[in-house]
């Protein structure tokens, strides 16, 4: 959000304030995202998959919100178990890891048709926070 309000002010389609008025509302849904994982009981990295696999509205409406923060904290558990520290580059090991979560996900009941999209969605969020997960997977 942050990259595309830059982009427009640079491109002149956005005005200084408009920009400022941008970043405060970022600031309030991040806040308001951190009140969230608080009030759920999630870790960061936990979060982070509770709105991979959330993000779905269909997932939303067949599974409650605790069955979805149950599978964050499960995935993020064998993400940790699974990922070494070059897991994103080789790609065996992240062959490995997409298999892990598909599986992690059908045995949570998610709808096959979205778990495809939703696999990737947890890599990409494994990519984002990589560096934390090796580090916290070699102490």
């Amino acid at each position: 959000m942050l990259e595309i309000s830059i982009k427009k002010y640079q491109n002149k389609i956005l005005t200084a304030a408009e920009v400022i008025e941008e970043l405060l509302k970022m600031s309030k849904e991040i806040v308001a995202s951190d009140d969230n994982a608080i009030n759920m009981g999630l870790t960061d990295f936990e979060y982070a998959f509770y709105t991979a696999v959330a993000s779905n509205d269909s997932a939303r409406e067949l599974m409650q919100q605790e069955q979805l923060r149950e599978l964050a904290v499960v995935l993020t558990q064998k993400v940790r178990e699974n990922a070494s520290i070059d897991w994103t580059i080789k790609e065996s090991v992240r062959a490995k890891l997409k298999v892990i979560i598909r599986r992690t996900l059908r045995l949570y009941g998610y709808r096959p048709d979205m778990q495809l999209l939703a696999t990737e969605t947890v890599l990409k969020q494994a990519e984002m926070i990589a560096d934390e997960i090796a580090t916290a997977s070699c102490l």
